[in-house]
């Protein structure tokens, strides 16, 4: 599945963040956000060292699910908890992930190109 399922499913989570931001009229903290980025800049960090297991583990649909469940189920507790940490987590974390994939995605089209010419 790949990429483009990490990325449709990030989205949808976003969309449900997003509208819990709404909802509850939460203030962005900029600090959770930041702490957001830097946990998936962390966890993608720690993937690298073996990428081929962590997809092995990742491409069940099971654990999309379970994923999806958790994450929506974090944002909807976040939402009454302590929405404004909570969320700007979410969103800092989600955000930093799609433009990591972005930023990948773009180097391996231009090496890839690069390997043909």
């Amino acid at each position: 599945m790949g990429a483009r399922i990490d990325v449709v499913l990030t989205l949808i989570v976003l969309f449900a963040a997003s509208v819990a931001v709404v909802t509850v009229d939460a203030t962005l903290s900029p600090l959770a956000v930041g702490g957001g980025a830097l946990g998936t800049l962390g966890f993608e960090l720690v993937a690298t060292r073996d990428p081929a297991a962590v997809r092995r583990h990742w491409e069940r649909p099971a654990v999309y699910v379970l994923a999806v469940a958790t994450a929506l189920i974090g944002i909807a507790i976040g939402a009454v908890v302590a929405p404004s940490s909570v969320l700007s987590f979410v969103l800092g974390a989600l955000v930093t992930y799609l433009l990591f994939v972005g930023v990948v995605h773009g180097y391996q089209s231009i090496t890839a190109d690069a390997r043909r010419h």
